[in-house]
């Protein structure tokens, strides 16, 4: 079957079309974003601005067209941190499904980070052992793990790559003292998590995810996305410490011409490398292993395994999944 998940994020809304059925490799056929920076666009009172709420309206629309375009039977439409934060965020949905007949289901922290590890267990498989997978976003970062495809642990922060830029820094690139004091800001926020993390022991293999990671592994020297997703590719303590001494001195406008880094993205590599070399100092990884596959893969994953002949839409089960933290 030809599925489609749709992804609003706190940068961009994607959409992923891939052709799946249940015990196969899900094969990627399409993929298509529009850069929003949604989380860019809360006001002061926390709400998303009119402005960001027409872009979301017509980023959806447009995917919806390219999905029908493209034959998908089912499309699982879900939003992240920049619209789950919003204080409208019930307005802004009903906006959404009432323009476009979609309806967006928005993920806790916690399911982003339970969908990401199924992602990443289906992909390196049950000899992988314990697994502890990390996930920087443009909002939160999510962690989770475990030895099965339920994570014993799951949590998510906000520390996103976006949220500690706007947050944190006041210029562009940021000055030393900026550096140092997120730097150590971030050491404080992460303690908690640390504890969490050694209760349950030492992991067989430390993997990270999604665009943020995949940015500094390349520019430590990983294989390009041209080389494919079975390429292995780690980023390691002593490179990023390297790449942020570097990357650190150069205006998000010149970040933007290093390859394997986006130009919507630029602005906020240094907060996101900080938040990775903070995070590995803070579990003590000296080294983290890059997984193809993510939240994304984690939806359409979750969704064929109930592709049994009950009648279940992907929203249907992305809600329900996200019901099961309330329980």
């Amino acid at each position: 079957m030809r599925l489609g998940v749709l992804d609003v994020g706190s940068n961009t809304v994607h959409l992923l079309v891939v052709d799946a059925h249940r015990g196969a490799h899900p094969t990627p056929m399409h993929s298509e974003k529009s850069v929003l920076r949604l989380a860019e666009q809360i006001t002061p009172g926390g709400e998303l601005a009119k402005a960001g709420a027409d872009d979301l309206v017509t980023a959806v629309e447009s995917a919806k067209e390219a999905a029908a375009r493209l034959g998908c039977e089912e499309v699982m439409a879900f939003a992240t941190s920049a619209v789950r934060e919003a204080k409208n965020s019930a307005k802004v949905l009903a906006r959404v499904a009432d323009r476009t007949g979609v309806e967006l289901q928005v993920l806790s922290g916690v399911d982003e980070a339970r969908l990401t590890f199924l992602a990443v267990r289906r992909w390196y498989g049950w000899s992988a052992g314990q697994l502890l997978v990390l996930d920087i976003g443009g909002g939160s970062l999510e962690i989770a793990m475990g030895r099965d495809e339920e994570p014993v642990l799951a949590e998510s922060l906000p520390l996103g790559a976006g949220r500690t830029t706007r947050t944190r820094f006041k210029h562009d690139p940021p000055t030393r003292s900026e550096l140092v004091a997120t730097s150590a800001w971030l050491d404080d926020q992460l303690t908690e998590l640390a504890r969490k993390v050694t209760k349950w022991g030492e992991p067989d293999r430390v993997v990270a995810t999604s665009k943020t990671f995949r940015s500094l592994a390349r520019l430590t020297g990983a294989a390009p996305s041209a080389a494919g997703p079975r390429v292995r590719r780690t980023l390691t303590d002593t490179a990023l410490r390297q790449l942020l001494a570097f990357i650190s001195r150069m205006p998000s406008a010149d970040l933007a011409q290093l390859e394997g880094v986006s130009s919507s993205r630029s602005h906020q590599l240094v907060a996101g490398a900080l938040v990775a070399q903070a995070t590995m100092r803070a579990l003590g990884l000296p080294e983290l292993e890059i997984c193809p596959w993510a939240l994304r893969e984690g939806v359409i994953l979750r969704r064929l395994d109930h592709s049994n002949g009950a009648d279940e839409t992907g929203a249907a089960l992305v809600a329900r999944f996200g019901a099961q933290e309330d329980r």
